[in-house]
């Protein structure tokens, strides 16, 4: 479902056989050590998904992240980064697409809510896709590792 929904901003089709491109995920699941993978669930039932890496080095990257478009705007993707950000305390960074207005706003509003005037954002190249609008980049720290606090 995560590849269909970002495929309108990606352009990616899926393969011959029906299922879109699943690297991440498989490199999540088979380096424990540095990603960790989890499934977002109500009710018994998955209702989205997140991808964290970086857990060895000085940031963690949400790699991916999405929530079932039926639990949009109702605090679950909120109430998820929160206790992804409690479950590994440090430097974060989340990479998004401009186009992706839906997503702008989600990002810039869990900054502000985790991070106050403490994040930044900026735009990077795409690595490896020249021809792609470069990335838009939120970085916060998770308060409890926040070293430029001097209050």
């Amino acid at each position: 479902m995560f590849r269909h929904d970002m495929s309108e901003f990606w352009g990616a089709l899926p393969d011959p056989d029906g299922t879109f491109h699943t690297a991440r995920l498989t490199t999540a699941l088979e380096n424990p050590d540095d990603w960790a993978a989890y499934l977002l669930t109500r009710d018994n039932r998955p209702v989205g998904l997140a991808l964290v890496r970086g857990l060895t080095g000085p940031v963690r990257v949400l790699n991916a992240f999405f929530v079932v478009r039926a639990l949009r705007r109702g605090g679950v993707g909120l109430r998820a980064v929160r206790d992804l950000v409690a479950r590994h305390p440090g430097p974060w960074e989340v990479a998004f697409q401009d186009d992706n207005v839906t997503a702008v706003r989600f990002w810039r509003r869990v900054a502000q809510q985790l991070a106050g005037d403490a994040w930044t954002e900026e735009h990077r190249p795409v690595p490896g896709r020249p021809e792609a609008a470069p990335d838009t980049w939120i970085s916060f720290a998770s308060p409890a590792t926040d070293t430029h606090n001097d209050g």
